[in-house]
């Protein structure tokens, strides 16, 4: 088994059709495989060791069969899901997903049976392949920064209009080479305004999208940065923001 591990790993290190993520990943399937075969091997080399035809075993195993049979259902339904999100590319090995719209985290493996995520509290999650219902992946060679500013009802907005240009050069500027670029060097999308999210807020004030086209391998940086930038601007415009009223209806009345 171990030979045949060296062998895989040796094959995909060596090849030049997939990058460094897509081996590791095809790796730990293909090992997770050799894993199960052996042990099934073995088990089946004891039972002739100690003189049990198999082959009698499985035909007379009746009801014991049928059982191992439901059970058989959910492991060749893994199996399968961890074929097909290999072979779709759905995921690999140093991606960040979120998984079913409900667990997040860096992929470390995809076994035979269970896909392997390190969440960001550092706790190792496992998952049935079988239960892999949506993928969303942060690393598909492209990411959106999309920013949502809120001001306050009473802040002006051509003023506000004005201010998000300013932010949009600042960020243009400072943050030029996270930017997704075209084969001419030129930003595929640069940081832009998009238009007004809404004029009314969670009923707190009007709101402006600002986007731009990133790397995924610098999101989550240039998402920090861009929001350090835009923070700033705000605060030397001296923009309103939304503030919350902690009174009720009955001290508004009183005050």
């Amino acid at each position: 088994m171990l030979f045949l591990q060296r062998i895989v790993r040796s094959v995909f290190r060596r090849g030049r059709l997939l990058d460094a993520n897509e081996s590791k990943t095809i790796v730990s399937l293909v090992n997770s495989i050799i894993r199960y075969v052996a042990l099934i091997g073995f088990v089946f080399y004891a039972f002739s060791v100690f003189g049990l035809e198999v082959a009698s075993l499985l035909a007379g195993a009746g009801v014991l069969g049928i059982i191992l049979g439901f059970g058989a259902q959910s492991l060749i339904e893994d199996l399968l899901g961890g074929l097909f999100i290999v072979y779709e590319k759905q995921l690999r090995a140093g991606d960040y997903v979120i998984v079913n719209e409900e667990y997040s985290g860096t992929v470390e493996s995809i076994g035979f049976r269970m896909l392997t995520i390190r969440k960001w509290s550092g706790a190792l999650l496992t998952i049935n392949n079988g239960e892999v219902r949506t993928i969303e992946n942060f690393n598909e060679g492209r990411m959106r920064v999309i920013e949502s500013i809120t001001t306050s009802f009473k802040q002006d907005p051509k003023e506000m209009l004005r201010v998000i240009e300013q932010i949009c050069r600042t960020l243009n500027k400072e943050l030029s080479d996270q930017l997704l670029k075209d084969p001419t060097g030129e930003p595929i999308e640069a940081f832009q305004y998009i238009g007004p999210e809404s004029i009314n807020k969670d009923y707190r004030g009007f709101s402006y999208y600002i986007v731009g086209l990133v790397d995924d391998a610098t999101y989550w940086q240039t998402a920090r940065d861009a929001r350090e930038i835009i923070i700033q601007h705000l605060y030397d415009h001296k923009i309103k923001m939304p503030e919350l009223n902690f009174l009720t209806r009955e001290d508004q009345v009183e005050v």
